[in-house]
């Protein structure tokens, strides 16, 4: 067996099975993606829209594609067409792009509002103020093919556990802020992506629903 189904083996004994497991598949060959799918494995995350297209082209149909970057307004007509979810929703402008090229393709794309709660300026994502600003909006209550299933967030890259936790309970607190003002009666606001590698024990912890989890299944990120 291969080192990557090992990893795989091991780290799905340790999921709840509630947990949905995103293997980031990012600078990774077809070859390593496969071993994986092998496994039994579908759900594959990826974090620019022009390394996941021939990707997608190059590999089996019923893999569930999520979007786990940083993703440009100008890039959402390629992945539209298959996308399971887009988790890095940061702004109204790609939220109106993603309802445009849903219409095109007529489907209905499932996204999540990425929140920012670390630290690091470098970091993307929506304040919950701009948040509940996007939700309450005319605009918003027009989109037919988007459909929001909850949030995303990154924690500070940075050893101290006291602090990703405390970022991770922000998300939740924020989900459930969310939940309560508007989406009460729909059960499919029920997502909290939260995790990678380093910290998915902690994410798992306070709540995560979704963990992004890449180096520990498939070894160190090739550059």
């Amino acid at each position: 067996m291969s080192k990557i189904a090992d990893n795989y083996n091991e780290l799905i004994t340790e999921l709840p099975a509630h947990v949905i497991l995103v293997a980031v598949s990012k600078t990774k060959t077809v070859d390593e993606i496969m071993e994986l799918y092998n496994c039994g494995h579908r759900i594959f995350g990826e974090s620019k829209a022009q390394e996941l297209l021939p990707k997608y082209e190059a590999l089996p149909k019923d893999i569930n594609w999520h979007m786990v970057g940083h993703l440009q307004s100008n890039k959402v007509k390629y992945i539209a067409p298959f996308i399971k979810l887009i988790h890095s929703v940061d702004s109204f402008k790609l939220l109106k792009t993603i309802n445009k090229e849903a219409i095109k393709n007529d489907r209905i794309i499932d996204c999540l509002f990425q929140i920012h709660i670390a630290d690091e300026e470098s970091k993307f994502g929506l304040d919950i103020s701009e948040t509940i600003e996007i939700l309450e909006s005319e605009a918003f209550k027009k989109m037919k093919n988007i459909r929001i299933r909850g949030l995303m967030g990154m924690a500070t890259f940075t050893k101290d556990e006291q602090k990703i936790r405390k970022e991770f309970k922000q998300l939740r607190f924020d989900f459930n802020t969310l939940k309560n003002k508007f989406f009460q009666e729909d059960d499919s606001f029920n997502q909290r992506s939260m995790g990678m590698s380093d910290d998915w024990p902690v994410a798992i912890g306070e709540g995560s629903t979704i963990v992004r989890i890449g180096s520990s299944l498939f070894g160190e990120r090739d550059t």
